[in-house]
């Protein structure tokens, strides 16, 4: 085995580690998004949790954050609550700056 070989290994595994904590830092931003636009809505109790669910699930739908920030902003807007995309985004990579910290640091 080669000293190039052992590099890329080294290389490819982590990438997969990056992927994986970038996964993970994706899905905590959209619980955590999800439960502030849940109180934003006035959502109380179980629904919050309910709510935060479909926002990670809304993210398996394509491929970004477009259907998560579409899903989002619809719902705010459809509840009454006055808010612009660019504060949903805003927010959004406020609360995935804070996910990947975590991650990084394993919380």
């Amino acid at each position: 085995m080669s000293t190039f070989d052992d590099r890329e290994r080294g290389f490819e595994r982590k990438f997969a580690l990056d992927q994986e904590q970038e996964f993970t830092a994706s899905v905590r931003r959209n619980r955590a998004l999800g439960q502030w636009a849940a109180g934003l809505m006035g959502l109380q109790g179980g629904h919050v949790d309910e709510y935060a669910q479909a926002v990670v699930k809304s993210d398996f739908e394509l491929p970004g954050d477009e259907d998560v920030l579409r899903k989002v902003f619809e719902d705010l807007k459809g509840s009454g609550v006055t808010i612009t995309e660019g504060e949903v985004r805003m927010k959004m990579a406020e609360l995935l700056a804070q996910a990947r910290e975590g991650v990084r640091k394993g919380d």
